[in-house]
């Protein structure tokens, strides 16, 4: 187990670079300010130092919001200045103290995204989760599929690969007129459910024509869960406490 120190006192840290890349990237970005002490709690469980970009993130701000809030990064939010968003911490169920045996086995979730698609980072024995990809490899449970998908990316090269713009190719079939002034006046613990759903051929068929509210965005991931479960007789497995 490395101290804190250890973590955070390093050569080459990630945050001024990463910095520069979300004040230079294609994508409009809110850098939400960090609780200090959760932070440091989060980066010392997490045992990642702040050279990747993960442990910048975790260590440097509360969260990301891309895209006016359609895409959420999660970090160590202020309790008062969250946007409603939750703690990587939270979301992951991190033990309340340091302990050093505790891992999040079936990988780490890392962001949502408004129509309660879920991003997580691999652990080390992803088939044994039922999850695709290699271990440190980042997969996305795809709401219009109810199924995880393989990104082919590690965390630094997935979240670069937000930044310079990538969201509207990857979500060019799931966002209509008008989605960005619906997105934006959502909560970070909020999603939008659409009937019909994605996954139907119907909402697929015409995203623009589906009714759409916002939702507790624990809600949306348990219908996903739910209906993934029925259709595919697999369990999606964990998606965050949201």
């Amino acid at each position: 187990m490395r101290t804190l120190n250890e973590l955070i006192d390093i050569d080459g840290p990630a945050w001024p670079e990463l910095s520069e890349e979300l004040g230079a990237g294609a994508v409009p970005v809110e850098v939400l300010p960090a609780d200090p002490a959760l932070a440091r709690a989060s980066l010392l469980q997490l045992q990642v130092t702040a050279r990747s970009y993960l442990g910048a993130v975790v260590l440097h701000c509360g969260g990301l919001l891309l895209d006016d809030g359609w895409l959420r990064v999660l970090g160590s939010p202020a309790a008062d200045r969250s946007r409603g968003l939750p703690a990587l911490a939270r979301a992951n169920g991190f033990p309340t103290a340091f302990d050093p045996g505790w891992r999040p086995d079936a990988g780490l979730v890392v962001a949502y995204d408004a129509l309660g698609g879920v991003f997580a980072l691999n652990g080390a024995r992803p088939a044994d989760s039922g999850r695709p990809g290699g271990p440190g490899e980042m997969v996305y449970f795809a709401p219009d599929a109810l199924r995880w998908e393989a990104l082919g990316a590690g965390h630094s090269a997935w979240l670069s690969w937000l930044l310079s713009g990538a969201l509207d190719q990857f979500y060019a079939d799931l966002r209509w007129p008008g989605w960005r002034e619906e997105v934006a006046e959502l909560n970070g613990d909020r999603g939008l459910s659409l009937h019909p759903p994605l996954w139907s051929a119907e909402g697929r068929r015409d995203v623009a024509a589906t009714s759409r509210r916002a939702v507790p965005m624990a809600e949306l991931l348990g219908i996903a869960w739910e209906t993934g479960r029925q259709f595919d007789g697999a369990d999606p497995g964990f998606m965050g406490a949201v």
